[in-house]
Formats: C-alpha cells, sequence, structure tokens
C-alpha cells in the first residue's frame, strides 16, 4: 500500500528564483525503511516538510502530494498529529514539558484521549524504550541521546503510521547516534512503521535502509536499493559516492564488474573475488607525515582532575605532548575524559595536580587575552556555546570586535571565512535556526577569525556531510604546513585515519597509547576503520578508504603484467 504518492512536486522559498525541489516523483510504500541522503542544501529537509502541512515551508509550490490516497491538504490535523510522526533535528526544540513521564503523555494529552489510555500507551512506550530508570526524571537532567529517545517514545505513543526523521542523529555523539538507530530500525523491522529519514552518517544507515534516494541540486538522481544506488554512483562518477559506506566507496573507484558491496561482511566477499583469495604478504603503509618540528608546544606532566573534592578522579596521572605543526586526534569512548583534557588544556579547567604548559608556559598563570589572542582557539562539543547574536553575520562580526582592524578588513576577513565555510545564504539567519551541520560550521568559522596558532577541537566533524569534511580536511593540511597545531577529539574513526598525523586512545582517564596514525589503527583489533575490518584478514597495514583502492589497484596491474 502507497503511504506517500507525490507527484510533479516543485517548490521555491519566497524571493528565490531557484527551486529547492525540482519535479519530484516519488512513492514510499508500507512498512519501507527509506534513507534521503545528498549534499547539505540539495532539498531534503525541504522534502520532509512537505510531508506534514504544519512544517510545509512558506513558498510556491506545484504538484500533488497524497496520504495514503488522500491528497495531504484534505487530511485533517489531528489525523496528521497522530499518524505522521516528526523527529527533528535538535532534540531540545521539540521537548515541551519539564518531566520525561509528561513529555510521553503530552501529545496523547493533546489529541484529547482518556486518563486510562494515556497511562497504558506511556506504560507501553517506557517500557519498549527502556525508559522506565529515568521516567521520573526532569528532561534538563537527560543527556542529548536520551532526550532524542524521548521525543521518538513520545511520537510514538500516538501510533503513527509513518516516522519521519531529519538529520536525528546530527547533534549526538556516535555511541549514542547507533543506539538512537537500532531503536529505530527496531521499530520498523517489528512494528512495521514505514521510516522516512534524512542523515549525513551513513555508514550504519544505509545497511539498515530497504532504499536509499539521492538529491542534488532539488532533484532526485538516484532511487533503489542501496547496492543499485551504488553502482549508479559509480557509473555516474558522481561525488556522492564519496558519502556512501566504505566498501561502497571502495566498489566506486576500483574498476571491477561485480556487484556492489555495502557492508563490511559484503567488502570482504567482494574483495577476496577481487583478487583471488590470495593473502598481501607485502606490507602496505603509505608514508606518514608527522610534524618534522622539535618544538613542543602543548605539554601535560602527570595531571590529575575532579570536578568536585569528592568526586572521583576525571583525568588520571596524563602525561602527553603535542609538537608544532602536529594534527594530533584523540579517540575513544564515551566518558573516558576526552573533551575534559581539552578544557584542562585550554585552560577552562585546573588540574588540582600537574602542570599544563602551553609553549613552555604555565597556563594557569597566562592572562585570557595571552590565552587566546592569536594563541588557543577552542572549538566546543557544542557549536551553540559560541552563538551570543542574532544573526549569522553578526556572530561572526563579534569574534572581531576587540581587534584593532578597520571596518574594510573585517569586511574582508569575514567574507572570506564565509564563503570557506559556505555560510553565504545564512549570514542573515539566527544562529539556532540552522540545522547540527550548518551550526557547525558557523562555529568553525568564528574559530578561524582569531587566527589560532593552536586549535583545540572537539568533534569538529559531527553533522558535517562528506563534502565539508574534505574542504575542512583541505584546511587543517593548510594550516599545519604553516605551523599551527591542532588537537582534536573526535569519534569520527574514518577523519582521524585519513588526515591525522599521529593519533592517541583515551581510557579511564588517561592516554594508553599513541602512535602514527597508520601504526595505530592497524594495530588495534576491532577499535579501526571500516576498510581495515574489511582487508586485515588479507592485509593488516592496510587503514584507509585510498590505502585499500591502492591495493586492488596494484594487483590488478600484477594480474595484467
Amino acid at each position: 500500500m502507497e503511504v506517500y504518492s507525490i507527484k510533479n512536486l516543485s517548490f521555491s522559498y519566497p524571493q528565490q528564483s531557484k527551486y529547492a525541489l525540482n519535479d519530484i516523483n516519488l512513492t514510499i510504500n508500507s512498512g519501507e525503511f527509506v534513507t534521503i541522503c545528498g549534499k547539505s542544501g540539495c532539498g531534503k529537509t525541504t522534502l520532509l516538510r512537505h510531508l506534514k502541512t504544519i512544517l510545509t515551508p512558506h513558498g510556491k509550490r506545484k504538484g500533488e502530494i497524497c496520504f495514503y490516497g488522500q491528497p495531504l491538504e484534505e487530511v485533517d490535523h489531528r489525523t496528521q498529529a497522530s499518524k505522521i510522526g516528526y523527529v527533528l533535528q535538535s532534540p531540545d526544540n521539540q521537548i515541551v514539558t519539564d518531566k520525561v513521564w509528561h513529555e510521553l503523555a503530552f501529545g496523547l494529552e493533546s489529541l484529547g484521549y482518556d486518563n486510562s489510555t494515556i497511562r497504558l500507551r506511556v506504560a507501553e512506550m517506557a517500557s519498549f524504550f527502556g525508559i522506565q530508570t529515568w521516567f521520573h526524571k526532569n528532561v534538563t537532567e537527560l543527556s542529548g541521546g536520551q532526550k532524542q529517545l524521548l521525543n521518538l517514545a513520545s511520537i510514538m505513543a500516538m501510533q503513527p503510521s509513518v516516522l519521519i526523521l531529519d538529520e536525528p542523529t546530527s547533534q549526538l555523539d556516535p555511541i549514542a547516534a547507533m543506539d538512537f538507530m537500532e531503536i529505530v530500525k527496531k521499530i520498523n523491522r517489528e512494528l512495521g512503521i514505514t521510516i522516512i529519514l534524512t542523515e549525513h552518517r551513513l555508514e550504519e544507515i544505509i545497511p539498515m535502509s530497504d532504499r536509499i534516494i539521492v538529491m542534488d541540486e532539488g532533484s532526485i538522481i538516484a532511487d533503489d536499493t542501496p547496492q543499485k544506488v551504488g553502482e549508479m554512483l559509480s557509473a555516474m562518477e558522481h561525488p556522492m559516492s564519496v558519502a556512501m559506506t566504505t566498501p561502497m566507496q571502495i566498489y566506486a573507484r576500483v574498476e571491477n564488474n561485480l556487484p556492489c558491496p555495502v557492508t563490511v561482511k559484503d567488502g570482504r566477499k567482494w574483495i577476496d573475488t577481487l583478487l583471488g583469495g590470495k593473502v598481501i604478504k607485502k606490507e602496505h603503509k603509505l608514508m606518514q607525515h608527522p610534524s618534522t618540528s622539535k618544538n613542543v608546544v602543548i605539554q601535560l606532566k602527570d595531571v590529575w582532575f575532579k570536578y568536585e573534592k569528592n568526586l572521583p578522579d576525571v583525568i588520571k596521572s596524563l602525561s602527553m605532548e603535542v609538537k608544532e605543526g602536529q594534527f594530533y586526534c584523540i579517540v575513544g569512548g564515551n566518558g573516558t575524559g576526552k573533551t575534559t583534557a581539552l578544557s584542562i588544556i585550554s585552560g577552562l579547567y585546573r588540574p588540582y595536580r600537574g602542570k599544563v604548559l602551553v609553549n613552555g608556559k604555565n597556563i594557569a598563570n597566562m592572562s585570557i587575552k595571552e590565552r587566546y589572542r592569536n594563541n588557543l582557539g577552542v572549538l566546543p562539543q557544542n557549536p551553540q556555546a559560541l552563538f551570543v547574536k542574532k544573526t549569522v553575520e553578526l556572530d561572526l562580526y563579534e569574534m572581531l570586535s576587540d581587534t584593532k582592524l578597520t571596518k574594510e578588513e573585517k569586511a574582508k576577513k569575514v567574507k572570506e571565512v564565509a564563503e570557506f565555510a559556505e555560510l553565504d545564504g545564512l549570514l542573515h539567519m539566527h544562529p539556532y535556526d540552522l540545522s547540527g551541520g550548518e551550526q557547525q560550521r558557523a562555529a568553525i568559522a568564528k574559530v578561524l577569525l582569531l587566527e589560532p596558532k593552536i586549535l583545540l577541537l572537539d568533534e569538529p566533524t559531527k553533522g558535517i556531510d562528506g563534502y565539508f569534511k574534505e574542504k575542512l580536511a583541505s584546511l587543517f593540511k593548510n594550516l599545519t604546513s604553516k605551523g599551527v597545531t591542532i588537537v582534536m577529539v573526535s569519534h569520527d574513526i574514518e577523519f582521524c585515519a585519513k588526515y591525522a598525523d599521529v593519533c592517541a586512545m583515551f581510557f579511564d582517564g588517561s592516554i594508553i597509547t599513541s602512535n602514527p596514525t597508520k601504526e595505530f589503527f592497524a594495530e588495534n583489533s576491532f577499535y579501526t576503520t571500516a576498510a581495515n575490518r574489511m582487508v586485515r584478514h588479507i592485509c593488516p597495514d592496510a587503514v584507509t578508504i585510498e590505502d585499500v583502492i591502492e591495493l586492488c589497484q596494484r594487483n590488478s596491474q600484477q594480474k595484467m603484467a
């Protein structure tokens, strides 16, 4: 049965000549798990917002949208409220009450259900989602992942037939994001609910999906199973192939006539067939490019830290050195102390034992001006913490308010950083109205305006699409070549493996190992890249997608020879 039928849908925003949606024709059937992907600004969110009339943006529209065969605009708001569930990007933007139990009941109360029905459904959802242990908590006490799970549970209490999710994990850390998506998959598999989802994190999402829809400049350019879409993008040589799963990316860049692999498991079978099952004994390591400088710009000596006197230690005997011009990445699980360590380096927190030296000087003895004026640049985990003005443009200018630059020089710098961060069309908007990825780009732009010599970045690739990640990596490479030092805390294993000079593993409040990047990931069995997991049975030293592609191409040349 068709849940949605979209015919010849075109849409443009007010005072915009370019179509945000251009002649969309799409059918979504009951029980499908559909993922819509594409570069930021391709029209994904605009399309989703057209699937519920109360969220439809203002503008010029033509075409038809039917919900279970009935024109959507003729479906009453009560039916849409209960049958079309919609989860927003930001967990905080959807919560309307102060208690977890009340949030679960709020939608049902608004629809006028009696108390016994409300109690039953709330109990069902709390049990299904595992919310019992924090059922009576204030929502302010919840983590980002718990808030988004609460949003989902409160929608599911109304028993929708379709669930629409607009980048629901863009502001969650990868562990919370994966937990959330496993619940979404469970809803689809066990309850038969139709799922329509947009996401930038596709490594785990694509294998869950029945269909992948790829959008580009307001149009649909591919719509099929993950495997078929991978083959289409490869044949088209479309740049969107860089956003697919690791096996799909490798497939697209290696000449072959085999079916497209989607998962790591598929990728292993694919490469075994491609290489004839032979083990590559020769070491396969690309050259590392660590900093050649001997100058240590960040040094921590036996640092200990706890948030309060009677609480346990968060940082325990932490010692580390980062050299000038080095790109140093810190990885590890949630709650191990990575973000706290970054805050200690920046001077935000002061350890009760040990020393933190920046360019040989104890950071505790530095003034605020000395720390941050052309010295330290800090990107916090939550980009909203940096926004203080009513528009993105004013926020950018705010970073230059204490400088001696002329008005023209300030305008030039803001223009340059806005162009780099792809903020040109967003400068007039309130920072809180941006998507998760757009907020991250705006926050990065603010930090870059300070022209810091040391960049401290907490999850800078969170919510950012594959295109901008490559652009960001190019900037990082350019900065480090000029002697700028970058320390990055990240869950983005693939990004760290491809671009970092040194990687360190954080565990239980300290660094347990640090090595040049390729060595670091090649030595790990589980905490490594999808590319390494795909080929480690034949070549353990291949870590990045580029390593595996080179491996395949070299083997093909040997066969031809």
